[in-house]
């Protein structure tokens, strides 16, 4: 194996710089793309990128919750030519449902021109049992990226061999996470530079002790969740050999039995420590705060984010986090079923957050909606956190029983000015107007023009890739950070920048969305300012080391190795 200082010099200093600073994209910049030419969002079509691909959930007559959950997805770039991939989560052989077909995930290789070629029987990546999510990270610190899938009964890890293909080291490793495991994220949780798993879990689902559900006196319909047990999620501390340890009952993540469907990875106190938001269905949601030495206390019932003002417990999907007001504390974002409204919590500045969807007008605009993939985003590069949610009610027999909700529904968009969040879906484009039964969202700029894209899971159905023209009406810079004391995907990390009158930072959180990973690339938006004056990267600890950079270009993506002062 070679050693992870050549890998990190061969592939963070040759492979970011080689896709990019391509003219056509810098000048697209500057020609108002997006903003009146054509619309902010728009759908590609499957026929145009070669994604044929579509989820099978296995619906069947009796109604196994997970049918209803639908898959994830990830932008990640597998073989690092500096071109986001694509891979897809599909359902697959259980104890209550065996295909009539083969059916598998999907991999899918970046053409470079728009295109994706689907290479997951040479990769190796199909999955082997019903499929959930998927959560991407150099766990071994070798410079390619692995893939977490979350199944059930038993989760899946793919290890990179770097040269196209991947094993599965799920024994070896010991990270099976027996159960309905559902969104996993990679995040260094006790400081010593090496990217640990933590795996939600839903209850106690199995096929023997499915619940059945009835509407009246003769109608079955799929169970709310309620009926269901609670049981602990899943810690796997990374021993740096290839194998982890399972440390959920001593760091206390076992004490709280979960139902849970999301989870970010931030530091929501600025204390050194990356501490987790987890969503649960009908028990409360958590917030883990890491006390370091290992352990996390749960502070989601005085932090303000585990229940509903009424004290009510609420059906949460999914999550994120990121300081949208850059008060210099990150904030969350929680997505909930229908009649609950989704939540914005903002951070009080001392473990406490409170709900100001209702001023926003989030609340209201959700209120007979359910949300499962969402993302904060920079989505128009001007500097502001704007926030893109995805939406679809998890039982497609919803609308016999309740004529203001709808099975499929239509994603929406909120537009941060840099003082409240505005409704903008409706003259985003015409992808705003389809109704969809969307789960998974993934952010990534798959063609590298610094407009970061959209990638969609809908359950029992195809994929939506949607391409962003709305960013290249601004000027922006995308940072690729690789740690060496710090973890190797730099989670933690917080950028500060300055260009011109426009100061802003932003914080790399991990995880974040429903069963979904992103383009491990930040893109700073720089609005109309044709130059960046300087770049601020404090690192996660271990390290805590800070480094700014100054000449740096714009309208393209560089690489900063961490502790080299120096970017390409």
């Amino acid at each position: 194996m070679f050693s992870r200082r050549y890998i990190l010099q061969m592939l963070g200093w040759s492979a970011a710089g080689s896709v990019l600073g391509r003219p056509h994209l810098r000048a697209a910049a500057t020609m108002g793309l997006g903003a009146d030419s054509v619309p902010a969002f728009e759908e590609v079509p499957a026929k145009t990128c070669g994604i044929s691909w579509i989820h099978d959930s296995g619906p069947s007559p009796d109604m196994y919750l997970p049918e209803t959950t639908g898959p994830g997805c990830a932008f990640l770039d597998y073989d690092n030519d500096g071109w986001m991939d694509i891979y897809l989560v599909n359902s697959g052989p259980c104890d209550f449902y065996k295909p009539r077909v083969p059916i598998r995930n999907a991999l899918y290789r970046n053409n470079r021109d728009g295109t994706f070629t689907d290479v997951t029987e040479k990769a190796g990546v199909p999955g082997n049992a019903y499929g959930m999510g998927i959560a991407v990270g150099d766990y071994d610190g070798d410079g390619w990226p692995d893939l977490y899938v979350s199944q059930y009964s038993r989760s899946i890890l793919y290890h990179n061999n770097g040269d196209g293909t991947f094993a599965d080291v799920t024994e070896k490793a010991g990270v099976a996470a027996p159960g309905m495991a559902t969104s996993a994220v990679w995040f260094d949780y006790d400081n010593d530079g090496r990217l640990d798993l933590f795996v939600g879990r839903f209850g106690n689902f199995e096929k023997a002790t499915n619940i059945v559900c009835m509407s009246g006196m003769h109608s079955r319909v799929y169970c709310k969740p309620t009926p269901y047990l609670a049981r602990p999620c899943y810690l796997f501390h990374n021993n740096g050999d290839g194998t982890f340890t399972d440390v959920s009952k001593e760091s206390g993540i076992a004490a709280s039995p979960a139902k849970a469907w999301g989870v970010v990875a931030a530091d929501i106190n600025n204390d050194g420590w990356m501490d987790l938001f987890v969503s649960n269905d009908t028990v409360p949601n958590f917030l883990f705060a890491n006390r370091g030495k290992g352990r996390f206390e749960e502070i989601g019932l005085l932090g303000g984010v585990g229940y509903n003002s009424f004290g009510l417990s609420r059906s949460s999907m999914g999550v994120d986090a990121a300081d949208y007001d850059q008060d210099g504390w990150i904030d969350l974002f929680v997505a909930n079923v229908d009649h609950e409204s989704y939540s914005l919590y903002h951070n009080l500045k001392d473990e406490s957050f409170t709900d100001v969807a209702n001023e926003f007008g989030i609340a209201a605009s959700t209120s007979l909606m359910s949300g499962w993939g969402l993302k904060f985003l920079d989505y128009d590069n001007d500097g502001n956190i704007d926030l893109i949610l995805c939406n679809g009610h998890p039982d497609p027999s919803v609308e016999e029983r309740f004529q203001e909700v709808k099975y499929e529904e239509p994603m929406l968009l909120f537009r941060n000015d840099g003082k409240v969040f505005k409704n903008v879906s409706a003259p985003s484009g015409a992808i705003f107007t389809k109704n969809m039964a969307s789960r998974g969202l993934a952010l990534g700029d798959f063609d590298n023009d610094g407009s970061v894209d959209l990638l969609i899971t809908t359950n029992n159905g195809a994929p939506v890739l949607v391409r962003n023209n709305a960013g290249r009406s601004n000027h922006w810079l995308g940072v690729r950070l690789i740690g060496r004391a710090a973890n190797i995907d730099a989670i933690g990390a917080k950028l500060t920048y300055q260009a011109g009158d426009l100061q802003r930072h932003c914080f790399k959180v991990g995880g974040g969305s429903y069963l979904s990973s992103h383009d491990p690339r930040v893109v700073l938006g720089l609005g109309q300012h044709t130059k960046i004056d300087w770049l601020e990267i404090k690192w996660p600890n271990p390290s805590g080391r800070t480094e700014r950079f100054t000449d740096l270009p714009i309208d393209r993506y560089i690489t900063i190795v961490e502790g080299t002062g120096k970017w390409k």
